[in-house]
């Protein structure tokens, strides 16, 4: 028998380490909303960034992954959170009628958005452009 407000199934490992990263993403943008700091600058770019990497080790990057942290699935679990969907109705053109609170947040997951999207391209791309940099040892020039 489980006990009160616990699941009667356990969570995967998996689907635990997911939610913290998310929980853990939606706090620095929180506090960050909170104290009107912007994301792009560290330190908070810097804890950002530390949670794509481990979201990426994890392999909830990937395209099928069991947990999706990817750009859009980080944005829908967030934009639940906030009840951002329920202000749109579905529909971006309205972002402007928002109330004040809730637009802010609406920019603030933009921004997260376009950092999480860039990451994940360069992270992708990264052995495209270093494959020979292993391989062959630097030298200094005279």
């Amino acid at each position: 028998m489980s006990k009160p407000n616990q699941p009667a199934q356990m969570t995967s490992p998996g689907k635990a380490l997911a939610h913290e990263l998310v929980e853990r993403i939606d706090e620095v943008l929180q506090n960050a909303r909170a104290k009107k700091q912007p994301i792009e600058i560290d330190p908070l770019r810097s804890r950002l960034f530390e949670l794509f990497v481990m979201a990426e080790a994890a392999g909830f990057l990937e395209e099928g992954a069991e947990e999706d942290l990817s750009c859009d699935g980080v944005a829908r679990a967030l934009a639940d959170r906030w009840k951002l969907a329920r202000h749109l109705g579905g529909d971006l053109s309205q972002a402007a009628s928002l109330p004040p609170e809730q637009l802010s947040r609406l920019r603030l997951l933009w921004s997260f958005m376009r950092m999480w999207m860039e990451w994940t391209y360069a992270w992708q791309r990264w052995p495209e452009f270093h494959q020979g940099a292993a391989k062959e040892p630097r030298t200094k020039r005279d």
